[in-house]
């Protein structure tokens, strides 16, 4: 398979391109574009930018933006709003709201990786009013109703 061509604008001093860590990654690494330490304080949240934007150069993709997981157990350190997404006709600056979930503030260093971006094929939706749906073996059960293992 073709890697997808993203094109890419530093739009901070501090910013690189995102790389992945390993040939198998599936997602590749966000760093954080500050001058500066940025301090997530305890119990508390704090966007952080990434410096850069993105344009994929094939249309009826989306990137999607994931935890870290060794920030999440290590340090609390998970995304605010659980994954973000970048659409694609987006040309902003990416930013990462990060959540700390500890009792100590968390200090973000100038190019520490803080998500991952991970991009995947989407399909819109075409939504039909019916008066009934389909019936399955699950029906309406929801919240645990499969069991717990």
């Amino acid at each position: 398979m073709l890697p997808l061509g993203v094109k890419i604008r530093l739009l901070r001093p501090e910013a690189s391109v995102p790389r992945y860590a390993t040939a198998d990654a599936a997602a590749c690494d966000l760093t954080a574009a500050v001058p500066a330490p940025l301090a997530v304080p305890a119990h508390g949240s704090l966007s952080v930018p990434c410096g850069i934007a993105v344009s994929m150069e094939e249309s009826g993709y989306f990137a999607l933006i994931c935890a870290r997981s060794g920030l999440a157990f290590r340090h609390g350190i998970s995304l605010v709003n659980g994954v973000g997404v970048i659409d694609a006709d987006y040309r902003g600056e990416i930013a990462v709201g990060l959540r700390n979930d500890s009792d100590e503030d968390y200090l973000v260093q100038p190019g520490e990786r803080i998500a991952q971006m991970l991009f995947l094929p989407v399909r819109a939706a075409s939504f039909t009013v019916v008066d009934t749906l389909d019936e399955t073996a699950r029906g309406e059960g929801g919240f645990g109703s499969s069991g717990r293992l």
